[in-house]
């Protein structure tokens, strides 16, 4: 009779956690794995199959890659500015995150932490278009270092590398700030204070105790900065301008500019590809920092 009990109790909350979890996997379903099903079929015709053109399957889209120089040209690009923001953002953002963490107290830390999080209320168009106004030449900084310094000076960052790094950035960084302030402050105070009473510097504290204890954030954060913008287009194409073509632009292309739907999923599923094969190489280093 036990027995019989505890099978019904145990299909009851079955049932019930089967209620709760199924609109989030209708909603994976729909909102995710039917995409991606929908543009990888894609990738394999010669032509979208609802144009009404005569197509076929082919894998033509996926060697045009391998064919032509300048797609990979493009990707080692993007793998290169992923990476370059990435170290940006977790150089300004730790410090950031631990000021945040360990130092400012009460209002003040309130104050600072809305500030981090303030490019999440904007739209990201805007911010981009913002940084813009603030690099070109005659723009916001340049006025502005013209009304104080005694010279002359122009500058003109629009449409460079530079630029585009800038804008990146400052988009990204709030995530580094948010995963490494979560970390740190899971750190006991009364470790560093231990620490630093046996005698250790402040530079062996960061190094041997609060670097080590908050790198889940670190690599959680890096993660997060990282998958985003080696696919970015929009901060690329609009502060970049000619240099700022990578391959999240080349693929926007493809499905904006010359409707070749083909080959931009393609080329979108070996950008996954690579993500994944970066993501599992580094895997036994986010285990350790688990």
């Amino acid at each position: 009779m036990n027995g019989n009990s505890t099978l019904a109790a145990h299909r009851s909350q079955g049932m019930k956690a089967a209620q709760l979890l199924f609109p989030a996997y209708l909603w994976l379903v729909l909102a995710v794995f039917l995409p991606l099903s929908a543009m990888a079929f894609f990738s394999f015709v010669t032509e979208m199959p609802f144009t009404g053109k005569p197509w076929s399957m082919t894998v033509a889209n996926y060697a045009a890659f391998f064919t032509t120089g300048i797609y990979a040209k493009l990707l080692l690009s993007s793998l290169r500015l992923a990476f370059e923001v990435t170290f940006w953002c977790v150089v300004l953002g730790f410090p950031a995150a631990y000021v945040l963490a360990k130092v400012l107290k009460g209002r003040s830390r309130e104050a600072i932490f809305l500030l981090v999080i303030l490019p999440f209320w904007s739209n990201g168009l805007v911010r981009v278009f913002s940084w813009a106004m603030v690099l070109r030449s005659g723009g916001i900084l340049d006025t502005l270092l013209n009304a104080v310094l005694p010279f002359k000076v122009d500058i003109d960052l629009i449409y460079s590398y530079p630029a585009v790094i800038i804008g990146l950035v400052h988009s990204y960084v709030p995530y580094i700030v948010l995963t490494c302030y979560l970390s740190l402050q899971a750190i006991d105070d009364s470790v560093i204070e231990a620490a630093r009473s046996l005698g250790a510097s402040r530079f062996t504290v960061l190094r041997r105790l609060i670097i080590p204890l908050s790198l889940p954030g670190i690599v959680a954060g890096a993660v997060l900065v990282f998958v985003p913008v080696i696919g970015s287009f929009m901060e690329p194409r609009i502060l970049g301008g000619r240099t700022g073509t990578f391959y999240g632009t080349v693929i926007e292309d493809q499905f904006v500019a010359v409707f070749n739907w083909p080959l931009g999923a393609a080329l979108s599923f070996i950008l996954l590809a690579v993500v994944l094969f970066i993501l599992a190489a580094a895997s036994p280093v986010i285990r350790r920092s688990a």
